[in-house]
């Protein structure tokens, strides 16, 4: 059973430059939207120099349950996305080359003749 309040539950956000993005800073309890903005305003622009600040009533926050969670893992046959998975080309490459670049083909390039 919920009991009903006054307050009501606020979670804070704030961005300090134009070009940065916002970043949860604190709760707070108010009895509404307004003036959670008030005391959002008073308790942190004092502090810190901000564009802008974002207050946002906690029940209109969705977190995840366990089962969306269990969802976010990565499938184990996805190596090919990550940079891990080619570590053997560097070292195939250079037996390639070693294995065209003999001595023969060098020479060959010099018309055959040995100086």
């Amino acid at each position: 059973m919920s009991e009903k309040t006054f307050y009501q539950e606020f979670e804070v956000f704030s961005k300090r430059t134009h070009a940065a993005s916002f970043q949860h800073q604190f709760d707070l309890l108010a009895p509404n939207e307004d003036m959670a903005l008030m005391m959002a305003q008073e308790n942190f622009m004092r502090r810190e120099p901000v564009v802008d600040i974002w207050v946002v009533n906690k029940k209109n926050i969705h977190g995840m349950d366990e089962e969306e969670r269990l969802s976010l893992k990565r499938l184990d046959n996805k190596e090919y996305r990550t940079t891990k998975g080619y570590g053997y080309l560097r070292k195939k490459w250079r037996k390639y080359e070693q294995e065209m670049l003999d001595e023969k083909e060098i020479l060959s390039w010099a018309g055959g003749k040995e100086k």
